[in-house]
Formats: structure tokens, sequence, C-alpha cells
């Protein structure tokens, strides 16, 4: 005998329920596929089971475009029936549906990158997600080795610039050393030059000013002598000072002198 009609209806046995559930969902799933594949077909495949969790296939590697494009497509066709007809609360829990179930997705996608929920993927959509981390990891990577370069370019700069700093630094030291030893060289010859005129004022002024005295100016003997030259200046001007006077009248002037 062949095998009568199942009955559709909900299965009360909670084990019989799960048991049925998971043959019946990986027979659509293979259902899916097969239509995606002979077809040529874009499939989108949500079920969610009674405990709340998903179990989706996706023709594209990114169900997120199926689900855009039926958004859209389904924009498109309520845009054609009038506004009046519809409630106004009608599209805002529309909205809110669909947002709902896009966050649930992108919650799904967070945690497949992370490595959870992975027990449900099939292996085309573990090779998926498997391209998409490569491809992550991959621009990554390029974008860690541009950062490093960036940052190992802007250091040489730095360093370069301090290089340069150093050496204008240790060229305006050069300089100040050089001004300083010629300093300190000039005021050497300075000071061995007042130190050589000292003796040669206190020597002259002195005869200077005893010559001066008496309001005549004696020549210095030959014999540079300074003894005698002051004796000779004490025996000379007591006796001839009268002389002195007359000598600087002419002859016919002087006055014979009488004897008493």
């Amino acid at each position: 005998m062949g095998r009568g009609r199942v009955q559709l209806k909900r299965i009360e046995n909670k084990i019989n329920r799960q048991v049925t559930f998971s043959k019946r969902r990986s027979g659509l799933l293979k259902k899916a596929n097969e239509i995606s594949v002979l077809c040529d077909a874009e499939v989108a495949l949500i079920v969610f089971s009674t405990k709340g969790k998903l179990f989706e296939y996706s023709s594209d590697p990114c169900m997120e475009r199926i689900l855009e494009r039926y958004e859209r497509y389904s924009y498109a066709e309520k845009q054609l029936i009038s506004n009046d007809q519809q409630p106004p609360n009608e599209n805002w829990i529309l909205e809110h549906a669909k947002l709902k179930a896009r966050v649930e997705v992108l919650h799904r996608n967070q945690r497949n990158f992370m490595g959870e929920g992975l027990d449900t993927l099939s292996l085309k959509e573990l090779q998926n997600l498997e391209h998409q981390l490569e491809s992550a990891l991959k621009h990554i990577r390029s974008r860690k080795n541009q950062v490093m370069y960036e940052s190992i370019s802007e250091l040489q700069k730095k360093d370069k610039a301090l290089q340069e700093q150093n050496n204008v630094l240790a060229k305006k030291i050069k300089e100040k050393e050089k001004a300083l030893a010629q300093t300190q060289t000039q005021e050497e010859q300075l000071g061995l030059q007042t130190t050589g005129d000292v003796p040669s004022l206190l020597i002259t002024e002195p005869l200077e000013s005893f010559n001066n005295i008496g309001g005549s100016s004696t020549p210095q003997a030959p014999g540079g002598s300074d003894g005698l030259l002051l004796g000779d200046n004490e025996e000379s001007t007591t006796p001839t000072q009268p002389n002195n006077n007359n000598n600087l009248l002419p002859p016919w002037m002087v006055r014979p002198t009488i004897n008493e």
C-alpha cells in the first residue's frame, strides 16, 4: 500500500514537532537551493522556529540586496494604491516591521562575523562569510601598513628637522666661542700695552715739574745724573741773578756803577 496523505495540522507532540521541523527545514532549504541553481532565480528564505531561532537561505552572497530589492518593489506597488484607502497607522506599522527585520539581520551578521551562530549556516554561506572576512582582513592590513608607513615618514621628517636644528645650534656655539676667544686675546693685548706705558709716565712727570720751578727750565746734563744737575742749579742761580737782569738791556743803557 502507498503512503497516505498526511493531514496538515499542528503536531501536538513536542518532540515529533521538533523532528518534523528539522526535516522539513532541511528539505525546504534544499528546494530553495535547487530552484536558484536550476532556474537562475534569486531566492531568499527566512524561517523562525517556535523558539525564535533564525534559519535562512539566500542565493545572493548578501541577503540584504534581495531584501532591499523586495522593499523597493513593495514600495513601488504601494504607491499605486491611494493613500485614502489605507489607515494612517498602517504605514508606520509596516515601516516598523521592515526596520525590525533589518536590525535582526544586521545583528545576525555581526554575530557571524564574531564567529557566533555558525551552526545554522550552510556550506555556501560559510564560504561567503569566509570570503567577506578575508576581504575585510586584507583591507585592514592594507590600511594598517599605510598608517605605519605614514607614521614612519613623519618620524623621519621630525628626525631630519631636529638634526638641522642641532647643526644650527652647534654652528652658533662655535661662532660664540670664536668671538669669545678673540675678545680675550684683545683684552690681553690691551693689558700688556697699559702696563708697558706706566714707568715712562712716572719718570717724565716729576722731572718736568722740577725743571719748571723758578720760571726757568734747565737742560739736562749730558751725563744724565740728577744729583749733578741739581747742584749746578743751586750754585748758578744765586750769584748771577742781577747779571741776568742787566743782560736783558742794551749796553748803552747800562750805567756804570760808582764805588763810594
